[in-house]
Formats: C-alpha cells, structure tokens, sequence
C-alpha cells in the first residue's frame, strides 16, 4: 500500500466550502474505483485554509495507471478541477517501520 498526500490552501471562506462539496462528490468515484483503499480529507485546525487529503492505493503504479487510465478518473477531475492550483503538494509516501501498535482512546478528563 502506498499513501498519497494530496496538501492544499484554500484563503476564502466561501472557495472552502465549494471545495469541501466538490470533495464529497469527487469522493464517489474514489469509492467506485478498485484502486483506493480509503481516503480521508482534512481540515486544519489552527489555519482552516490549510487541507490534506490523504488517500491510501494499492501500488504507485494502479493510482497512475489504473485509476488515471480508468473510468473514474475524468468524474474526480470534473470535480476538483478548480481546485489544482491550490495544491502545495501531491507526493506519494510508503510506510517506515515506524508505525503505532494500535490507536489509544482519549483519557478521560
């Protein structure tokens, strides 16, 4: 599995709500395509102009090759078209054998 992160500033209040609808409908094709594993877009907290969509693939190669060269591809595009000039980064990472042994709950306050 290989992870992408997809990081994009947003200034406008309004162009961020326009944004977060176009990913709710460019996520439809990500749920019909063989090739994504999961995704998740978020929204920075200290500075709400600031998204990092994650999205888990199978392989570099089926992101590049079998989702871009299949159907759903132009659908995603369609919808976050506007939005390309917006993004600070798009890189693909894979995991190190740093990784967590299980997600803890929140202790209670």
């Amino acid at each position: 599995m290989i992870v992408e992160y997809i990081r994009y500033r947003i200034a406008d209040h309004e162009r961020r709500i326009a944004f977060e609808k176009a990913y709710t409908a460019a996520a439809e094709q990500l749920d019909l395509a063989p090739q994504c594993l999961g995704y998740e877009l978020m929204q920075g907290v200290e500075e709400p102009e600031r998204y990092v969509l994650r999205i888990e693939w199978a392989s570099v190669e089926e992101h590049e090759r079998g989702f871009r060269g299949g159907p759903y591809f132009r659908g995603f595009l369609a919808e976050i078209r506007p939005y390309i000039g917006d993004i600070e980064e798009m890189q693909h990472y894979q995991r190190t054998s740093v990784v967590s042994r299980g997600l803890r709950s929140p202790s209670p306050r």
